[in-house]
């Protein structure tokens, strides 16, 4: 009887099954804007490519206050290519990430000088000064001020004007205002345009209260220059304003990695934004 019952009702069972996992399957099949942006964020920052992970590494840099955020770059700072390294020093400064005030005072003895240099500047903007006075003190001097100062390795290479030219080139620290981009954009732009007012001038309206400005700086997201588009992408997420979002959410099919990395960082903060703004309304009613 009992296994009479079983036959009888497999059918079902497997109908019913068939049933939830077709619709298990098509829920995660829908991610939203801000799973996705997530995503293409952690794929970036654990991506084989050298390159890719820096990039998605400094773009955390846009996301203050935010936990995961810093947890990632922090875990960067261990990667074992110095350019990830560098890029999580300059990510958790540009977050303002006084809890990793620690960190960033290990990193001042890694073994390289751009690594080195990176965490002395976010301890700088994070105001803890004194570390970062001493790498300065080394690098005009090219002496030690104290027994924790840059290695001998490291002086060596603070000697050799080509070496340090490079340094400043390629791991700025802090002279041009992208948060993402960085000094590799700087470059590219004196390469097609010894002028690039209009990336800076993306970034200076982050926080013009004008909303003729938003839409302007959504038109530029659409700029034929990647470097516009990436600057127009990280004023938009310090602009904070969530109406925004579904035009950001657009450019993470941007042919360029570095704008799809701050369109993801944008949309996270947006989306942060967006959420306490609804908790802070239902609170109040």
């Amino acid at each position: 009887m009992v296994r009479e019952w079983v036959f009888r009702m497999l059918p079902l069972f497997l109908l019913t099954g068939g049933v939830s996992l077709a619709v298990a399957q098509k829920s995660t099949d829908i991610e939203s804007p801000t799973h996705r942006a997530w995503d293409i964020l952690q794929n970036a920052a654990t991506s084989k490519n050298t390159t890719e992970r820096a990039d998605g590494v400094r773009a955390f840099g846009l996301l203050r206050d935010n936990l995961r955020a810093r947890k990632t770059a922090e875990d960067s700072l261990e990667d074992p290519k110095f350019e990830v390294r560098a890029a999580a020093a300059t990510a958790l400064g540009q977050m303002h990430a006084t809890e990793s005030i620690p960190k960033l005072q290990k990193a001042l003895s890694d073994s390289r000088v751009p690594v080195v240099m990176a965490a002395a500047n976010s301890l700088r903007e994070l105001k803890d000064s004194q570390p970062a006075y001493e790498v300065y003190f080394d690098l005009l001097t090219g002496e030690r001020k104290s027994g924790d100062g840059l290695v001998a390795t490291q002086l060596q290479t603070l000697k050799d004007p080509k070496q340090l030219a490079a340094i400043g080139v390629s791991e700025g620290v802090g002279f041009i205002p992208f948060a993402g981009i960085g000094w590799d954009a700087w470059r590219t732009m004196h390469k097609k345009d010894p002028n690039p007012v209009r990336a800076v001038a993306a970034t200076y309206l982050a926080h013009d209260p004008d909303p003729a400005t938003g839409k302007a700086l959504i038109k530029a997201t659409n700029d034929k220059n990647w470097i516009v588009r990436a600057a127009a992408l990280e004023a938009i997420a310090q602009r904070g304003d969530p109406s925004l979002l579904p035009k950001v959410e657009l450019k993470f099919e941007d042919r360029h990695p570095k704008v799809r990395y701050s369109a993801a960082a944008a949309v996270i903060q947006l989306s942060a934004i967006e959420q306490n703004r609804r908790a802070e309304a239902k609170a109040a009613r």
